[in-house]
C-alpha cells in the first residue's frame, strides 16, 4: 500500500491534487445547489416546479456530481500517494474528455458554455502531462548497480 503524505510530493502531484480539488469543489456545488451548477456550465436552469414529467436532468447531474466528487477524492489521494503511473494514464482520457464535449458543443448537443467544461480537462491534462515530462528530464540517473 501506497503511503500517503500530507501534501503532494511532486509538481506531478500538485497537478493532481489541484484538479480533484476543483472536481470534488464542483460535484459538491451540483449536488447542493444543481441550479447555479447548470448555469455555471452554461445551461438555463428550470425554475423548481416547472419541470415536465419525465424530465431526469436532476437524476444525472446527481449522478454526474457524485462520480465528480468521487473522481476528485481519488485524484487527490493518488496525487498524496506520488502516484505517477496514475497521473500518466489520467492524461489520454482528460483529453479525449475534452475532444467528446466540444464534439457536443459544436454537433450542437450542448451550449457553447459546456466548451469552458472540455477547455478545463484539457488544460490539467496539458499541466499533469508536462510537469511528469519535466519530472522524467530532470530526474537523477539511477546508480550503477554493484
Amino acid at each position: 500500500m501506497r503511503r500517503l503524505s500530507s501534501r503532494p510530493r511532486s509538481l506531478s502531484g500538485w497537478t493532481m491534487a489541484v484538479f480533484g480539488l476543483l472536481a470534488a469543489a464542483l460535484g459538491a456545488v451540483g449536488l447542493a445547489a444543481p441550479d447555479a451548477l447548470l448555469a455555471v456550465m452554461g445551461f438555463a436552469p428550470v425554475p423548481d416546479g416547472a419541470r415536465v414529467e419525465g424530465d431526469h436532468t436532476l437524476v444525472f447531474l446527481t449522478a454526474s456530481s457524485m462520480a465528480a466528487v468521487n473522481m476528485g477524492v481519488y485524484y487527490v489521494l493518488a496525487a498524496l500517494s506520488d502516484w505517477r503511473a496514475f497521473f500518466g494514464w489520467t492524461v489520454p482520457f482528460r483529453l479525449l474528455t475534452c475532444a467528446v464535449f466540444t464534439a457536443a458543443v459544436l454537433g450542437g448537443r450542448a451550449p457553447a458554455g459546456f466548451l469552458g467544461v472540455g477547455l478545463w480537462e484539457a488544460a490539467g491534462a496539458a499541466a499533469t502531462w508536462a510537469a511528469l515530462r519535466h519530472e522524467r528530464r530532470t530526474a537523477a540517473p539511477p546508480a550503477p548497480a554493484g
